[in-house]
């Protein structure tokens, strides 16, 4: 019992049954169900692997520093953003994620934000609620099938929204320079160039690309601005890929018809503008989870933290950790 690995878990669990199965005769699985970065310092000299979450905003420099025999990081989810993955490659720590785990689920949300906004599903629903029948709620929706929906971001998460926007009959572009050039052939829609072309041409835009200092404020009130009239913006990705307030401003002038959010730039939402907007839909990023979806992002973190102790090939670094 003695010699066993350390494996904490910064935060959000509360169970460790998942994990134990995979990590039991390896590792002890300690549960600091944390808040705020300090209350993990006292832990971290001697964990030999992280598992984190969300619920600490942020690990930075200051925590990697007190990571003395650490062997790696596993981020139990798509974005590590929540991480200084540089701090931890000086210290030759590796920072790895589970990006495959839920692009069917964020996929199915994205389509459900789309089809509930445009078809006004909600506005209907609380009419009907409130004692009404207000036919006319709905007096000016399109049809979707001919429209064009544009992804930013088409990697396994924008592939699977191009799929489900296929088969609603909807044109499909994307731009994402990561992606190899052919894909889209492949895929069966089309590319742009640039984003600038991409909110030209298209009336509902999803975006499903990473967070990171070159995506902050990727879609802004020029770009949102270039989108044809009574456009439709969603985002199941991170909330600071939009600018809140370029996007309040394109929904109040009615450029935009409306807004299906899973995400925001501050979580929990802080701006009651947005909280009570008539056309804003949301929910509490909740995208990635399903029962099925959740287990298999813990196996595959467990897995992970399993290859690093052992010393095995890693499946999904991040970083570029310097020799120890």
């Amino acid at each position: 019992m003695a010699d066993r690995f350390r494996v904490l878990v910064t935060d959000f669990l509360t169970e460790s049954e998942v994990e134990l199965p995979i990590l039991d005769e390896l590792a002890q699985v300690e549960l600091a169900c944390a808040h705020e970065e300090a209350e993990l310092f006292d832990r971290l000299p001697t964990a030999d692997a992280l598992i984190v979450y969300h619920d600490v905003p942020m690990l930075t420099e200051a925590t990697i520093n007190r990571l003395d025999r650490c062997r790696g990081i596993v981020r139990a989810g798509v974005g590590y953003n929540n991480i200084d993955i540089e701090a931890a490659g000086r210290r030759g720590i590796p920072v790895c994620n589970v990006p495959d785990y839920g692009a069917e689920e964020v996929a199915d949300h994205a389509i459900m934000m789309l089809l509930a906004v445009v078809r006004r599903l909600v506005p209907c629903h609380n009419s009907i609620v409130e004692g009404d029948w207000e036919v006319p709620i709905v007096y000016g929706v399109p049809r979707l099938r001919g429209r064009t929906i544009g992804l930013v971001g088409c990697g396994r998460i924008g592939t699977a929204t191009a799929i489900r926007a296929k088969a609603f009959g909807l044109d499909v572009v994307f731009y994402d320079p990561h992606v190899s050039p052919g894909f889209e052939k492949a895929l069966g829609v089309r590319r742009t160039e640039s984003i600038e072309e991409l909110f030209e041409q298209s009336q509902f835009v999803s975006v499903h690309c990473y967070l990171d200092a070159s995506s902050h404020h990727l879609v802004n009130a020029k770009r949102l601005a270039l989108m044809p009239e009574h456009g439709v913006l969603i985002n199941t990705a991170r909330g600071p890929i939009v600018d809140q307030e370029a996007l309040l401003a394109a929904l109040d002038s009615e450029h935009l018809a409306g807004a299906g959010l899973d995400v925001v730039e501050r979580e929990p939402l802080d701006d009651d503008r947005l909280r009570r907007h008539p056309r804003v839909l949301l929910t509490q990023h909740v995208a990635f989870y399903s029962v099925e979806g959740f287990i298999e992002m813990r196996r595959k973190s467990a897995e992970e933290v399993r290859r690093l102790l052992l010393g095995q090939p890693l499946r999904c670094l991040v970083n570029q950790p310097a020799p120890r």
